[in-house]
């Protein structure tokens, strides 16, 4: 079972997959901007993730994720969890990283989309300090979101596999709750398939 799970840059995506390793180590996370970047590294010298979107162009970065859903549609595990983002935010504009041809290589089950408040995305971007993301508005993460929803129902089109819109857009009363909560919701979908 192959499932992507997407969200905008700085969510908490990486997190909520995390959880769901633990409660399911049977699972496999791949992380699609790893490969990206270890193949534009050697390629193109690309010193750091954030650099990708400012120093490749759009065929540039195309081919990358080509060679990344290559690798990917190799890659065997009864839960296979893909660690992605659908909508690349460059300068040109919005970037769909899963075209059709990407999406029909991979033949994901189902893609996951996470949203959250964009106050909460601006606060958990804050805090990581591993990163160095562009300063985005609550306006424009919120148009990202959309975005991205927009590509993955086009990219579920395709290959005719559903879309399943996880939001959480309440404020957090614990540290870490929507992440849990969201890793739950995951966990549920993937019981549910088999």
């Amino acid at each position: 079972m192959k499932i992507i799970v997407a969200s905008v840059p700085g969510a908490g995506k990486t997190t909520v997959l995390n959880f769901v390793k633990k409660k399911l180590p049977s699972a496999k996370i791949i992380n699609t901007g790893d490969i990206v970047f270890e193949v534009s590294k050697k390629k193109f010298k690309i010193k750091n993730r954030d650099e990708l979107t400012k120093k490749l162009t759009i065929e540039q970065h195309k081919k990358m994720e080509e060679i990344a859903a290559e690798k990917i549609s190799k890659m065997k595990n009864k839960i296979l969890l893909i660690d992605t983002h659908i909508a690349l935010k460059t300068p040109e504009g919005y970037y769909p990283s899963l075209s059709e041809d990407k999406v029909k290589k991979i033949n994901p089950n189902l893609i996951v989309v996470l949203e959250f408040n964009p106050k909460e995305i601006i606060r958990r971007r804050m805090k990581d300090k591993s990163r160095h993301r562009d300063k985005e508005t609550e306006k424009e993460i919120a148009e990202h979101q959309q975005v991205n929803r927009e590509f993955a129902i086009a990219a579920a089109s395709h290959i005719e596999i559903p879309v399943e819109v996880l939001d959480y857009y309440e404020k957090e009363k614990k540290p870490f709750e929507q992440a849990y909560k969201a890793a739950d919701a995951i966990i549920k979908l993937i019981k549910n398939f088999k």
